[in-house]
């Protein structure tokens, strides 16, 4: 099928990739005239697993396309994916003006005699379907008033939430849970369920002897709906773990056990279950507080919701308050960071722990130094400030009163903490994922702090 995908972000580059891979004749479509040439010249913007070697492969294909040119992409798609962002504003509810910036160039350039099924791949308010589809008829008309030619369009709006977790995004698409489509048309819906086929079926799954996965029908506002479901009660489990955590430091009881404990109860399981400093990233932060804003839009305060977001707040604080206890005052000491993105395997900072962290660390009056696998290498490291960026974890140990491990990379597991140790000022780690080994740090001399734990 010939599809064009609107935005190459996380969500709209994995996805036009992917389909791409699947043997679909995919145009992404980007105004960043500087990033559709790194994609052209083979090169992702972003660093997600596996992505770089799929795009090169499906470009060698001739399969997968990127162009600045709307109207291209629109020409070209049978099925147009709008993927572009919807950060969070002040208030709390989404920045929809991207999406409407593309309704309305969708609307401008539709052609009345082809029928085209205009997917909402971004997290939108709920409701945003019919609003999408106000829109494309306004830039629509727009067109018509300027030309003078009165063809109707022909299309219908689906919503098609993600699930994708940055990091291993590439592997959710291919082993989806499932596949959730909102619409009342049946011809888009059966169009979608094409498209997804070679995904239903699990051809390209890892483990292809599974049932096909389900696909989920709905109207437009229960698609939309679940996406924000789905995330807030993520983000509520999360904090609900972090809470017992912070009651299990105070009893002396293990939180790590009790998580096993109670997520081998198959109406809980185990999975979101592990307690740190708290989420972040792009999507539970932005998700959770526009359901929150939604809520109140239509006279309903979401309570558990709202108490979820207080105890992330509160979280970031724990490492903080654990070094406070330990090394008494903060000011003329040296802290290092393990990983500064939000989590492994990504090199997205968006409302990641570390920056609240770093920034409470110098107005305490701490030096803060930090190595990440990806942000030291990346260049990335140039937005930040208050923090020395290091280029290896001997350097990052090297002078320093304590470490507090941040993100949960896998290459953390394996470091030569021995060595970091003799470079230490005083050898306090602060596990603010319960990650790293306890038995084996405290052997080499370590004053081991996890969460909970």
């Amino acid at each position: 099928m010939r599809v064009c995908v609107i935005g190459t972000g996380y969500v709209g580059l994995v996805t036009g990739v992917c389909l791409s891979h699947i043997g679909h004749d995919v145009i992404c479509v980007d105004n960043n005239e500087e990033k559709v040439k790194l994609m052209q010249s083979g090169q992702s913007p972003i660093y997600e697993p596996g992505l770089s070697e799929l795009m090169k492969s499906s470009a060698e294909s001739a399969r997968l396309h990127f162009t600045s040119d709307l109207a291209k992409g629109v020409d070209h798609g049978e099925i147009l994916f709008i993927a572009v962002g919807t950060p969070p504003l002040p208030t709390g509810e989404s920045d929809t003006r991207y999406v409407e910036a593309v309704a309305r160039g969708i609307g401008a350039n539709l052609n009345g005699s082809d029928y085209k099924v205009i997917v909402n791949k971004s997290t939108v308010p709920i409701g945003s379907g019919d609003w999408v589809r106000m829109i494309v008829l306004d830039g629509l008309k727009e067109r018509q008033k300027a030309s003078g030619n009165d063809a109707d369009a022909n299309f219908d709006v689906v919503s098609n939430p993600e699930f994708l977790r940055e990091g291993s995004a590439v592997y959710d698409t291919f082993n989806p849970d499932r596949i959730v489509l909102g619409s009342n048309s049946e011809q888009a819906i059966a169009m979608m369920k094409e498209l997804y086929q070679p995904l239903v079926s699990r051809k390209f799954a890892k483990d292809k002897s599974l049932d096909p996965v389900p696909v989920v029908v709905t109207d437009l506002s229960s698609a939309e709906m679940i996406k924000y479901a789905a995330n807030s009660f993520l983000a509520t489990k999360i904090s609900f773990i972090n809470e017992v955590a912070n009651i299990c430091d105070r009893v002396g009881a293990d939180v790590t056990q009790v998580a096993k404990g109670i997520g081998l109860d198959s109406r809980i399981g185990s999975k979101f279950l592990q307690a740190g400093i708290g989420w972040g990233g792009s999507c539970f932060p932005k998700d959770v507080s526009a359901l929150i804003h939604t809520a109140d839009d239509y006279g309903y305060s979401a309570e558990l919701m709202k108490a979820a977001v207080s105890v992330n707040i509160r979280q970031r604080s724990i490492a903080l308050e654990k070094l406070q206890q330990e090394l008494k005052i903060l000011k003329g000491k040296t802290i290092g960071l393990l990983g500064l993105t939000f989590k492994p395997d990504t090199d997205d900072m968006r409302d990641a722990p570390a920056l609240g962290l770093i920034e409470e660390l110098n107005r305490l009056g701490a030096r803060v130094k930090a190595y990440d696998p990806i942000v030291s290498q990346s260049g990335l490291s140039h937005g930040l400030s208050g923090v020395i960026i290091e280029t290896n974890a001997e350097m990052l140990a090297d002078g320093c009163d304590a470490l507090v491990l941040v993100t949960d990379w896998k290459e953390f597991e394996k470091l030569d903490y021995s060595k970091m140790a003799k470079l230490m000022t005083n050898t306090v780690m602060i596990d603010g994922r319960n990650f790293l080994d306890r038995k084996a740090l405290e052997a080499i001399g370590f004053r081991y702090l996890g969460i909970g734990h």
